[in-house]
């Protein structure tokens, strides 16, 4: 009896319940529910239920449902994990910083005299050559001073001329003084004879003492003469003497008046203002009608000769060493690679030569990563293009020349 109450759907003859929906008897959890109420407490499990093998849908992976996806996402991550172990290897031989700047050895252009400017024949940020004209200073005042020192080089010369003219006339007189010397000493000579002549004859007898005296007192003429033609040419080569001393005295005069005509030439000189080697004419403040005093600024001055400063971190410094290529990016021109190659490495970091050097045995210390500016050169710097000083680049040093496994795979 409690069997006839269950409905059952599956069973043959079954017949819908009026006033109830067909898919509520149909559905299982009225079926379930229906005996639940109307069946004891204790009641045993029913058996499972075997569902045929055939019945039951097998399951099939994600690879074998999307075989396509698969395959390019299997592709994507050995082409992702390839490029990253590339990049990485290819990032090793290199190190970079964008704490890079160009730098040169700038400095400002000024006079050595005073003067109104009166030609300033250059312009803003123009090209100049070595020893191109800057500016011109009115040099009226310095071409007479010029003349003046070339007229006192002139007189020191005259002098000394003077002077050799005297010794020659002094030579001369020497000569002169010499001859009346001979003269002197050949009188002399005859007189000795003959006054030893007159005094035999007087003491043989045959001579008067009268004769005897006579030529005895000439005897002591002669000598006298002898003596003051001596003197006389003792006196003519000390002259030469006070010559000699007046001419070294005059010489010394003339390399003075020489030194004066050459600083008046440098003076002269100094009123234009001239480049001393290739660059740019940077912040120019000359003007014509100005009055500049010596050491007055006219305009700041670029040199060709220009540098990069890298302050790699000293972290970054261990396989870095002079010589090594550099690749050059500067901001200002995307398009252009310069390259270059490390010219040299500072002997310390950049707070190191600062005004103000950090004291770290004071205080608090806190480590942080320093800074130390490397010094690099370029190779092919262009020349349609204005480089200067501040100008930011980043710079790309290889440190590792062997070639990456990207560039050995380019190669192939």
């Amino acid at each position: 009896m409690f069997e006839d109450t269950v409905l059952e759907r599956d069973q043959p003859g079954h017949e819908r319940i009026e006033g109830s929906p067909s898919h509520e008897l149909d559905s299982p959890e009225f079926t379930a529910k229906a005996p639940a109420q109307e069946r004891p407490v204790a009641k045993e499990p029913a058996p499972p239920a075997t569902i045929p093998p055939e019945a039951t849908p097998k399951k099939r992976g994600f690879l074998r449902r999307r075989p396509i996806v698969s395959a390019v996402g299997a592709v994507l991550l050995a082409a992702t994990l390839g490029g990253g172990y590339l990049y990485m290897d290819y990032t090793e031989h290199f190190e970079s910083t964008d704490d890079a700047f160009i730098a040169a050895r700038q400095s400002a252009l000024a006079p050595k005299v005073s003067g109104y400017i009166t030609a300033v024949p250059v312009t803003d940020n123009q090209h100049v050559a070595a020893g191109d004209v800057i500016a011109r200073l009115d040099d009226r005042d310095y071409r007479v001073a010029l003349a003046q020192a070339e007229a006192q080089v002139a007189a020191a010369q005259a002098s000394i001329e003077n002077v050799d003219a005297q010794l020659d006339v002094q030579q001369a007189q020497i000569a002169a003084n010499q001859a009346q010397v001979d003269q002197a000493q050949a009188a002399l000579t005859f007189a000795q004879q003959q006054a030893t002549r007159y005094q035999h004859l007087e003491q043989t007898g045959y001579g008067t003492v009268q004769n005897s005296e006579q030529y005895t007192s000439q005897l002591h003429q002669q000598q006298a003469s002898l003596l003051s033609a001596q003197a006389t040419l003792n006196l003519a080569q000390r002259q030469v003497e006070s010559l000699k001393a007046q001419r070294k005295s005059a010489v010394a005069n003339l390399a003075q008046a020489e030194a004066q005509r050459d600083q008046a030439k440098l003076n002269l000189s100094y009123t234009t203002v001239t480049a001393a080697q290739p660059g740019r004419v940077v912040n120019l403040s000359a003007a014509v009608g100005q009055f500049a005093q010596a050491g007055t600024n006219l305009t700041m001055f670029v040199p060709d000769q220009t540098w990069v400063t890298a302050n790699f971190k000293e972290i970054q410094l261990d396989k870095m060493r002079p010589g090594e290529k550099v690749t050059l990016k500067i901001d200002a021109y995307p398009g252009r690679t310069i390259q270059g190659h490390v010219e040299s490495v500072q002997p310390g970091s950049g707070t190191a030569f600062s005004l103000l050097p950090a004291q770290n045995a004071t205080g608090n210390y806190v480590k942080i990563v320093q800074r130390v500016p490397v010094k690099v050169v370029m190779d092919n710097p262009p020349t349609d293009v204005a480089l200067g000083p501040g100008m930011s680049v980043v710079p790309t040093v290889r440190i590792n020349p062997a070639p990456s496994l990207l560039e050995r795979l380019g190669k192939l």
